[in-house]
């Protein structure tokens, strides 16, 4: 009897193995390739084709899990870098990341509008996430007088809207690092601390 629930933990862990190691193959190959064959994912994933369509029983299906994926995993950095780092510096390097994920993950962006642009395909999912984590590390960095007061994660996103604009093709990161240096230039602006 106590066997039983043992298998069935190794099962659910070998299948979520199995997501991941295809969310983690998908996101490459469809960084590369927005209409890279599913077939191909699977193959290179290490998975059958039955497995593959259990977890993701059409293009649509993998391409929005793989955006959220992305999107969860630079949210998850936020709280990573606020228990190593004073809030400032872990809203720059923050920053960084979100710049390094819209510069390498264009490709990515090419599949969302792929799927979400079909007659009566899904609606592009949202950044809440994303915009979670920039809440949070702004009310840290507020609440540690870095920054001014009251500025709001749509405030941030629209500071920061010119990374959209940087050609991800070219040497990206010396104009995105200038970008992100004057906007945390003006968020100190007016800091209590500063």
């Amino acid at each position: 009897m106590s066997q039983q629930p043992k298998k069935d933990t190794a099962l659910r862990s070998d299948a979520q193995r199995n997501r991941e190691r295809i969310l983690r193959v998908a996101t490459v190959e469809l960084t590369l390739r927005a209409d890279a064959p599913l077939s191909a994912i699977a193959k290179k994933a290490g998975v059958g084709q039955g497995t593959f369509y259990r977890n993701f029983p059409h293009r649509e299906a993998l391409v929005l899990e793989v955006y959220r994926y992305e999107m969860q995993q630079v949210a998850d950095a936020a709280c990573e870098l606020l228990r190593s780092r004073p809030p400032e510096r872990a809203l720059r390097e923050w920053m960084d990341r979100l710049a390094r994920f819209a510069m390498t993950k264009a490709g990515l962006a090419d599949a969302i509008r792929l799927v979400t642009s079909a007659p009566g395909g899904p609606a592009r999912p949202g950044p809440t996430p994303v915009m979670e984590a920039a809440g949070t590390l702004l009310r840290a960095c507020e609440d540690a007088g870095a920054i001014r007061p009251g500025v709001t994660p749509d405030d941030f996103f629209l500071a920061i809207a010119g990374l959209w604009q940087i050609d991800p093709q070219e040497d990206w990161e010396p104009r995105a690092g200038r970008l992100l240096d004057l906007v945390m230039d003006g968020l100190r602006t007016g800091a209590p601390g500063g």
